[in-house]
């Protein structure tokens, strides 16, 4: 009797046992929209500056870049990590971002004067289409959760970073890579 149960329990699958990418399309966008608007609500009330607001959001996005790093890493790639800065870039392009928001990011794009600097450009961030933002607000941009996201995925893998947000072709992410990721960069590429 003791056999059966053992085997029965082995066979039973939890919903967490699935890859990511197949449970993610039973997200739904109204409660999303729900969650994130109490989220930037929340935050607000508990900033007294835009940029004391900006902050709050970008750390609540942190906290999901660093699990959802590692959670894909140990369901999809057998803990295997990106170790060059395209490659890292196109992992969060579309494995991250699919993971995410069931869509590839729209662009990626380096900046042609700077190559630690590269943008990831979403035309229609989903954070931003249930906010109205106020006059007085000036240019927030809900995005920096996401940006908080992006930031925290790629200091996870070792990819020191600072990102920020701007308005151009949509939502554009700047990711400025730390000197110590371009030298390393440059010592792969030398090999």
């Amino acid at each position: 009797m003791e056999i059966r149960e053992f085997l029965a329990s082995k066979s039973k699958r939890s919903i967490l046992d699935g890859p990511i990418t197949k449970s993610q399309s039973t997200m739904n966008l109204s409660s999303f929209s729900l969650l994130f608007c109490e989220l930037v609500e929340y935050s607000q009330a508990k900033s007294s500056t835009i940029q004391e607001l900006q902050t709050r959001l970008a750390e609540a996005g942190k906290h999901i870049g660093y699990r959802i790093v590692d959670l894909i890493l140990i369901r999809e790639k057998n803990f295997r990590r990106e170790t060059r800065v395209v490659n890292m870039l196109m992992f969060l392009k579309t494995v991250i971002w699919r993971a995410l928001f069931n869509k590839e990011a729209d662009k990626l794009e380096q900046a042609t004067n700077d190559d630690s600097t590269y943008y990831l450009i979403e035309t229609n961030p989903i954070t931003n289409k249930f906010i109205s933002i106020p006059k007085d607000k000036g240019n927030f941009n809900c995005a920096l959760f996401i940006a908080g996201i992006v930031e925290a995925a790629l200091e996870q893998c070792c990819f020191p970073n600072k990102v920020t947000v701007h308005w151009h072709q949509g939502t554009t992410f700047m990711i400025k890579f730390d000197e110590s990721v371009m030298k390393r960069e440059k010592k792969l590429s030398a090999k």
